[in-house]
């Protein structure tokens, strides 16, 4: 838990403490504290690994080859009209009327 300094509540910062150090061992031979205002080295934690995941897209061209066939057809339509073409004949009839007259005319 958080408390109000962002710090984890029941638990001390160590600070100003004395911490013992190797490099006063190089010089006068044994361990010596001294006071600490920086902290210390501490060793790595390794946390649990996590994974990360990439997703990548291949766009890959192919190319199809669709025949297309056009066939035309030629539709021949004869629409039939009429004209009437009227001609005209004539007749003449002979007819002969005699009056009963003898041949000597």
């Amino acid at each position: 838990m958080y408390n109000q300094n962002g710090m984890y509540s029941g638990y001390e910062v160590e600070t100003n403490k004395e911490v013992e150090t190797k490099t006063s061992k190089m010089y006068e031979g044994s361990y010596t504290s001294m006071p600490s205002t920086c902290g210390m080295m501490m060793p790595p934690v390794y946390e649990c690994p996590k994974e990360r995941v990439i997703h990548r897209e291949f766009v890959h061209e192919v190319p199809h080859i669709c025949p297309v066939n056009t066939r035309i057809v030629n539709h021949h339509i004869y629409k039939h009209t009429y004209s009437p073409c009227y001609t005209c004949c004539e007749e003449n009839e002979v007819c002969n009327i005699s009056d009963c007259c003898g041949n000597n005319f």
